[in-house]
């Protein structure tokens, strides 16, 4: 059956048909009802037992002081230990039973049980060279030890004779990305987080209906709450339709999903092994700027051409398994990488998992921070911190490091804009600097320090980055694209509107206390 491709791209989405519907009766709607049953259930115990309220009451009080000193004693970040205090002492009862059910974990053991057996099994799959890393230490001996740290934590060797493209905007990424689609002969591997029908997605899709058709292997796999609003719930079948191999990351199932936190917001795109894109840019018009939805969209990509690209086939790799019993791995790592003999410097690319105790996503941040000698430039598009990131920032900027941090001028949600103000003060006060994007909305995820050192990826600033979501970067020492990181920041530096102590001093009540609150309950959204 030939397939009729349009000219402005495929598209499979019937109006009207996305998943809103299902998504209603997934986890967030099984906690609504318990909660409901819940209240009703307590309120009827207190009226029958209102004799009893005295004994109850220091029950109560009993039970949630030796929740405090068990909480307190925790493994827990401690930002997030005054939120659950917090929430033990306003709802003694619910706090605890909501306390004992996440820390439980009881929707997740399945998978990490799953994902500790893939990350044991391939964590050797790629051979780290002991010559790179000593030219490595003896180039910079702090950098080193983070690239010890990193490979500490998974597949993630430090590679040399890799080339680094930097995309300063979406439709940069986009323009070259068709390109090398259009190259590939052999696989094709995406992971995104968000994938949305129109423009940018229809393109994208009629060149991967092309290439499955020629017999290349082309898989798509993106995260579940996609079907929230965006696509319907039988969209990989669809795809598989056009010989496309497709997966929801951890799908919403009706009353029975527990994948909240946990989401895939990583950006890969893998082509026969040798060309790898990463960075913030999800496949959606916004992201290409042919939608305007909050001003301008600024965002930032790499390509990687060489023998660091093998991490990023891995990494895709890695999650395709988590519902699979076979480790293609070998299969696809021995695809030739062409290494870039004439590119400088060292690439690691790196994935965080939320399952783990290393929080290499923050750490890696933490330690570009506390290495940093003249400047730390940051974009950022969330600032959501704990209190160790938060003092990481303050004390390099105390040290004498000018810290940097380009946020968006025109937020896409509420919340978050006003929590980021709750940091302003105490960051101003230590010398860092705040810059709002006057034109629209910051994406990207950039740290570049010292004309040395840059990681570009889908880190953000926030707790749902750093502590809940899969996550991934490149991290890039001397590399050729530095320079153009640093020049594209301070290019969009010149279109930002500087934050001050007077600014933050005018700012809205309503946006004040929205933040004030909010902050109570940050570590856990």
């Amino acid at each position: 059956m030939q397939t009729d491709y349009k000219s402005k791209g495929l598209r499979l989405l019937k109006k009207g048909q996305t998943g809103i519907i299902h998504a209603v009766f997934s986890r967030f709607g099984l906690i609504l009802l318990l909660l409901a049953i819940q209240i009703l259930t307590l309120f009827s115990i207190f009226r029958w037992a209102e004799r009893f309220l005295p004994h109850i009451f220091g029950g109560t009080v009993l039970f949630s002081a030796i929740m405090v000193i068990g909480l307190l004693n925790s493994k827990i970040n401690p930002t997030a230990k005054i939120t659950w205090l917090i929430v033990i002492m306003l709802l003694p009862v619910f706090g605890v039973f909501l306390f004992i059910y996440i820390q439980s974990d009881i929707g997740h053991r399945a998978l990490k049980k799953r994902v500790d057996q893939i990350i044991g099994e391939t964590k050797e799959r790629i051979p780290a060279s002991e010559d790179v890393m000593e030219r490595f230490s003896r180039e910079d001996r702090g950098a080193a030890s983070l690239a010890r740290y990193m490979r500490r934590s998974g597949c993630h060797p430090v590679y040399e004779k890799t080339a680094v493209t930097y995309f300063p905007l979406g439709e940069d990424k986009f323009a070259e990305m068709l390109r090398q689609l259009k190259a590939a002969e052999h696989f094709i591997f995406m992971e995104y987080f968000i994938v949305e029908e129109g423009i940018m997605w229809g393109q994208i899709l009629e060149i991967l209906a092309e290439k499955a058709a020629q017999g290349v292997d082309v898989r798509v796999m993106y995260d579940g709450t996609c079907e929230f609003a965006l696509l319907p719930h039988d969209y990989p079948k669809r795809l598989r339709a056009l010989g496309i191999k497709c997966k929801m990351f951890a799908p919403v199932t009706p009353f029975a999903s527990t994948h909240y936190n946990y989401r895939d917001h990583r950006k890969i795109l893998v082509i026969d092994g040798h060309t790898a894109f990463n960075g913030g840019i999800n496949l959606a018009d916004e992201y290409i700027n042919q939608k305007a939805r909050f001003g301008h969209w600024k965002d930032t990509a790499v390509m990687l051409k060489g023998e660091a690209v093998k991490t990023f086939t891995l990494m895709f790799l890695q999650m395709w398994s988590i519902d699979e019993k076979t480790d293609e791995s070998p299969h696809f790592l021995a695809y030739p990488s062409f290494p870039a003999k004439e590119a400088k410097g060292y690439v690691i690319p790196y994935g965080d998992c939320p399952l783990d105790d290393d929080k290499l996503g923050e750490r890696v941040y933490m330690d570009i921070l506390n290495r940093s000698l003249e400047y730390v430039h940051i974009m950022s598009p969330y600032l959501i911190l704990d209190g160790e990131t938060e003092t990481a920032l303050r004390f390099a900027a105390e040290r004498g490091v000018e810290v940097i941090l380009l946020l968006p001028g025109i937020p896409d949600k509420a919340i978050p804009y006003a929590l980021a103000k709750t940091h302003y003060s105490p960051l101003l006060s230590s010398g860092v600097k705040i810059y709002e994007y006057t034109p629209g909305f910051v994406h990207a995820k950039v740290f570049v320090s010292d004309d040395r050192e840059a990681v570009v990826g889908t880190i953000n600033l926030d707790y749902r980055s750093l502590y809940h979501h899969f996550e991934c970067a490149t991290y890039m020492y001397a590399t050729d694209c530095i320079p153009k990181i640093e020049a594209d920041f301070q290019a969009t530096l010149s279109k930002c509107r500087q934050v001050t102590m007077e600014t933050v001093r005018r700012e809205r009540l309503r946006v004040k206390l929205t933040g004030y609150l909010m902050k109570v309950v940050a570590p856990l959204m």
